[in-house]
């Protein structure tokens, strides 16, 4: 990722607060900006407040101050000048820009009915940098194959602990091929626009060669549309949740697909604790469950278990 890219999404005078440091951007993860509070970044896995000279501190009371009109600007910058154009994203309370790269923000929710109509007086912005990084899946890849066939996997993680880097490289390695199995057909619903960072409809992460992706569609109806009309062989959804999901999860092993997915849980014993999750366990429809270490240790592997839950 280059400075470049990071000062076009801010306001002038955050992107000359940027200008004075020196940080390695590969290593910038987040930027958070609060009207009246601190410039803070997540930076190599830790978090920090930015000041005006460009100097990173544990201490948040030396943080810039975030003004209104800095939260202004950067949304114009974020959104091309062009918010309307983003109703809906904004309805869902994220933007995904040119990289990849998603901004979430809230601020005064105009309610119509039960569902959010628009959001109003923007207090907050979350730009999350999408960082592809090729090879983070290799020390996995011979544990989620049996005889050449991929391995149905759910990969465990507390939120920031690395799990949707570590998909979206074993959505590229299994669909262009690897030493332990031939590439393979996959189709990926990728609700959110994190796993291909698709941007006015073109990925800009790579996926693999074999690779379609269905984008900003909510997971349950993107499988079903994905197993009428692409025959994929391997599926990928991030951050698995609701029953619906499970409902068509079941469909999609009974079609002979196999799944990659995602979910929020720090250990076994805590998914266990899900309706969903329970029931899918029990049904031991996933070959593989990967748990991951957890915020600070971003990618790391702290255990695979085979579907019966032992540890392998």
């Amino acid at each position: 990722m280059q400075y470049e890219s990071v000062c076009r999404l801010l306001a002038a005078p955050l992107a000359r607060v940027f200008a004075d440091c020196t940080l390695d951007m590969e290593k910038l993860q987040e930027i958070r900006l609060r009207v009246g509070r601190p410039l803070l970044v997540r930076y190599d896995g830790q978090e920090y407040a930015l000041g005006t000279a460009g100097k990173l501190s544990a201490n948040m009371a030396d943080g810039r101050r975030i003004t209104e009109e800095d939260l202004k600007e950067t949304l114009e910058c974020v959104s091309g000048y062009s918010l309307y154009a983003f109703d809906e994203e904004v309805r869902q309370g994220f933007l995904t820009v040119s990289g990849g790269h998603r901004v979430g923000l809230v601020g005064h929710a105009v309610m119509d009915g039960e569902r959010i109509q628009s959001l109003r007086s923007v207090s907050s912005l979350n730009i999350r940098f999408s960082h592809q990084v090729r090879g983070c899946a290799d020390s996995l890849m011979p544990w989620l194959y049996e005889e050449g066939e991929v391995c149905s996997t759910l990969i465990l993680s507390p939120p920031g602990g690395g799990k949707t880097t570590l998909l979206r490289d074993l959505i590229r390695q299994i669909s262009d091929g690897n030493r332990y199995g031939e590439g393979r057909t996959t189709g990926v619903v990728d609700e959110r626009s994190e796993l291909a960072g698709s941007y006015l409809g073109v990925p800009q992460n790579d996926l693999g060669l074999r690779t379609d992706v269905l984008d900003g569609c909510r997971k349950a109806e993107g499988m079903m549309l994905l197993l009428r009309s692409m025959a994929p062989e391997v599926i990928a959804v991030d951050e698995l949740g609701s029953e619906t999901d499970g409902e068509v999860i079941e469909h999609v092993f009974t079609c002979g697909c196999r799944l990659l997915a995602t979910v929020h849980g720090a250990s076994m014993e805590e998914i266990k604790r899900k309706p969903l999750l329970k029931r899918l366990l029990r049904e031991q429809l996933f070959d593989r469950y990967v748990v991951l270490a957890g915020r600070g240790k971003p990618g790391e592997v702290r255990e695979i278990r085979d579907r019966e839950g032992k540890i392998l």
